[in-house]
């Protein structure tokens, strides 16, 4: 890391961004050993009903949007730090849920599970997000935002092909272990970040007459559009190729390990060309024009090759979109000036509300199309995320 500190940026990095980098490392590692799995493992546990399997990810991101702005008034008087702390505890507690569940009891734990999750994502995504945009600075985001990047590349690089081997071999009690011991060692950094301090001033009825804001419609549609993408690679992509693969834990993660090889460096130049000499808004536009372009040639997969170069090239895709996509949502965030949690708040409903319109039309879909046909939906939502630009109407403007 301080490496990167001399030679990769060009300035000292914050105490808070150490801290928050490190935390967030540590979880990475954690969602990279059942990342790709995990939606697999629910589908196999619920029967391999698909809609089902979708069912319990949409009530888990509908709640989480319709109560994020309860939680942001909660966090007034609880304190970012100790959420983030909190959120610790929550991660690993949300996997011993899951190391005791079986299909014999499931309907019993999966309540919990939600629940669990729902706390988590209160604690965590909000104080996160906020953090971020007060740790980074505006030189060197995007080289920030690339190291992350290249960190949870990096973290994923052997990680699938591990967590495929100990699948295949002793099953997914012993990820379920590691999860919950990395997730307790995460918070070691967080007791040292700086307090952040921030107040959410709106109430209820307030933050949904800012979400529905005429002058903000256009940045709303973009949030939903990322989560709409996001949510079919996090569910349908991993199930579709585990199912392409007849159910071979081992091969899912030796291909998915591949792929992650082949952009984890690229990742860290573009950051720094990002910064240094090429507009967000153009590389934006055409990224999402190429991963878009990637959905669609997803549809005819049919081999274990075809997933590789296909894979590899919506990896490498991804980074001219997610890039620059990131920074400027970073940039508008830091903006906000105090109003910036605000701002995440509206964004992580957008957000959310995305993911759920997404899991709809998936479930609709899936009663009379093949699943890879929702892959032309991901295609629309990725060419929608290029729509997003940072001179947009901000809270402070728009309360004035």
């Amino acid at each position: 890391m301080f490496l990167f500190d001399k030679k990769y940026f060009d300035k000292p990095l914050s105490h808070g961004f150490v801290s928050l980098y490190t935390g967030r490392t540590i979880v990475l590692i954690s969602s990279a050993l059942l990342g790709l799995f995990m939606p697999v493992f629910i589908f196999n546990l619920l029967g391999e009903n698909i809609q089902m399997t979708l069912a319990f990810y949409g009530i888990g991101f509908l709640s989480y949007a319709l109560v994020v702005a309860v939680g942001a008034k909660f966090l007034n008087k609880y304190g970012f730090k100790r959420a983030l702390q909190t959120s610790v505890f929550l991660g690993a507690i949300y996997y011993v849920f899951f190391y005791f569940i079986d299909k014999e009891n499931y309907y019993y734990f999966l309540p919990l599970i939600l629940i669990t999750l729902l706390f988590y994502r209160l604690t965590y995504w909000l104080p996160y997000h906020v953090d971020f945009a007060k740790f980074t600075d505006k030189k060197n985001r995007a080289r920030q935002i690339s190291v992350f990047e290249a960190t949870r590349f990096g973290a994923g690089i052997f990680i699938p092909l591990i967590s495929g081997f100990i699948i295949s071999r002793f099953g997914f009690d012993v990820l379920f272990i590691i999860a919950i011991f990395l997730y307790l060692v995460s918070g070691i950094p967080y007791l040292s970040i700086p307090r952040t301090r921030e107040k959410f001033l709106w109430n209820f009825k307030k933050t949904w007459q800012e979400f529905f804001l005429k002058e903000r419609r256009k940045t709303i549609l973009v949030f939903m559009a990322h989560g709409a993408e996001s949510v079919v690679g996090l569910l349908v992509w991993p199930i579709f190729i585990f199912q392409l693969l007849n159910g071979n834990y081992f091969q899912v993660g030796f291909i998915s390990t591949l792929i992650i090889a082949v952009t984890a460096i690229l990742q860290l130049i573009l950051g720094k060309r990002i910064d240094l000499n090429i507009p967000k808004e153009k590389m934006l536009k055409w990224g999402s024009i190429f991963y878009s372009l990637g959905w669609i040639i997803k549809i005819f997969i049919g081999t274990a090759f075809h997933i590789f170069i296909v894979g590899a090239y919506h990896s490498v895709s991804s980074i001219f979109l997610y890039t620059p996509f990131d920074t400027l949502n970073y940039e508008i965030m830091a903006d906000q000036g105090h109003y910036i949690d605000e701002f995440t708040v509206i964004r992580e409903m957008a957000i959310n509300f995305g993911k759920v319109a997404m899991i709809l039309l998936i479930i609709l879909i899936s009663f009379f199309f093949a699943i890879q046909w929702v892959f032309l939906l991901a295609a629309l939502a990725a060419f929608g995320l290029g729509f997003l630009r940072r001179k947009e109407p901000i809270i402070v403007k728009s309360l004035a």
